[in-house]
C-alpha cells in the first residue's frame, strides 16, 4: 500500500490504469449509501446524540486531535461524553474493549490508548460501532457518543457528521481508491454538517491549527520541555502517522535540523526503530509514544500538541447537539 500512496497525490500511469477500478469503487460505495437510505441496510438509531468525525481520505488528517479537543468542549458544557472508534491495529480477538490508560496499543490499536490517556472520558475501541457505543451506554451512562473515525461506518446513525481535511493534501489526484486517497467520492461533502480543515480554509470550510504544548520524554510523562529547549538542534524526527511529511515539516517550522524517518501509518515499532548510534533526540507523534514508551531510552521525545479549531465549530455542534437533546 505504501509504494501506491505516491500515486494518489498526483496523475501518474499508475493512477491512469487503476482509474476502472476506481470507479467501480465509487460505484459499490454510492449504491452502499442509497441502500442505508433506503433502509435495505439498516442503521441503528442510539437513544443518545452522535457526533461522527471523520475524513474522505486515507491516512491522518487530524481527526484524533479534533475528538479530544471535542471531548473537552463537551465536558465544559456540563454533557458526559463517550469515545468509540475501531481499534485499528489492535489484536484484540474479542470485542469492545473499555480502554483504560494502561492498555496495550499492540491489543487495541494506538489512537485507542492516547485517546483513553488524553481525554478524561471513556473509551471504546471495537470494529462495530454500534455495539461499542452501546457498551459506552451501559457502562458509563454517557450521553452523547463521539466516534473517532466512522463516517463511512454507516450503520451508527449520526446526528452530526464532521469532516476533517488535510488542507495541505486536501483530496489528492480526487480519484477514489486504488488510483486515489478517496473513501469516498468528493460530492459526498454535500451532506457532512461541518467541513473543518486542518490548515488554511477553503470557502465552506471552517479553519484550525494543531499547536504545539511542549516536548515530553516518552519513558516520564511527567518530564516535560519547551519547544524553543532544542531550537536549532539536529534530531531524529519518527512517524508512523498517515502522512509523515507533515509531522517533519511542522518540526522544521519549529527551528529544527530534521533527519527523517517515516514509518507506515500504525507501524509497530522495535527498539532498534528509535535508536541512533549518534545519540541525537528523538521526536516523535504522541501516537507514536503510546507504542514506543516501554523501551524508549532518555532520548526519545514526543512532541504534544493540541487542536485549536475555529470558534464556529463549537458554536456551530453545541447549537445542533441543544437541537437533538431538546427533541
Amino acid at each position: 500500500m505504501h509504494w501506491l500512496e505516491q500515486h494518489w497525490y498526483r496523475f501518474t500511469p499508475v493512477s491512469f490504469l487503476l482509474l476502472p477500478v476506481s470507479w467501480l469503487y465509487c460505484l459499490l460505495m454510492l449504491l452502499r449509501r442509497v441502500l442505508y437510505r433506503l433502509g435495505v441496510f439498516p442503521s441503528v438509531k442510539l437513544p443518545v446524540p452522535v457526533i461522527v468525525v471523520g475524513n474522505l481520505t486515507v491516512g491522518g488528517s487530524g481527526k484524533t486531535p479534533l475528538v479530544l479537543w471535542l471531548a473537552s468542549f463537551l465536558r465544559q458544557q456540563g454533557l458526559r461524553p463517550g469515545i468509540v472508534l475501531r481499534g485499528y491495529g489492535g489484536s484484540a480477538a474479542d470485542w469492545p474493549h473499555g480502554v483504560t490508560p494502561q492498555h496495550d496499543p499492540d491489543v487495541v490499536g494506538d489512537e485507542a490508548v492516547l485517546l483513553a490517556r488524553q481525554s478524561e472520558c471513556p473509551v471504546a475501541a471495537d470494529p462495530d460501532r454500534v455495539r461499542g457505543s452501546q457498551y459506552l451506554l451501559r457502562e458509563h451512562r454517557c450521553d452523547v457518543i463521539l466516534s473517532d473515525d466512522g463516517l463511512q461506518h454507516l450503520r451508527l446513525a449520526r446526528d452530526i457528521e464532521i469532516a476533517v481535511i488535510d488542507g495541505a493534501r486536501r483530496f489528492g489526484n480526487g480519484h477514489c481508491l486504488p488510483a486515489g486517497p478517496l473513501r469516498e467520492p468528493v460530492g459526498r461533502l454535500r451532506d457532512v454538517s461541518l467541513r473543518v480543515t486542518n490548515g488554511a480554509p477553503q470557502a465552506g470550510e471552517l479553519g484550525m491549527t494543531l499547536a504545539e504544548t511542549g516536548l515530553c520524554r516518552v519513558n516520564a510523562p511527567e518530564s516535560w520541555a519547551s519547544v524553543g529547549s532544542i531550537k536549532g538542534e539536529t534530531v531524529h524526527a519518527v512517524a508512523g502517522i498517515g502522512n509523515p511529511a507533515r509531522f517533519f515539516a511542522q518540526l522544521r517550522r519549529l527551528g529544527l535540523r530534521v533527519i527523517e524517518h517515516p514509518f507506515p501509518d500504525h507501524h509497530r515499532y522495535t527498539a532498534r526503530d528509535i535508536s541512533f548510534p549518534d545519540n541525537l533526540p528523538v521526536i516523535m507523534t504522541q501516537k507514536d509514544a503510546v507504542k514506543c514508551e516501554r523501551f524508549a531510552g532518555d532520548q526519545a521525545w514526543y512532541l504534544a500538541v493540541e487542536a485549536q479549531p475555529d470558534a464556529r465549530v463549537g458554536e456551530e455542534v453545541w447549537q445542533r447537539l441543544k437541537e437533538k437533546l431538546r427533541g
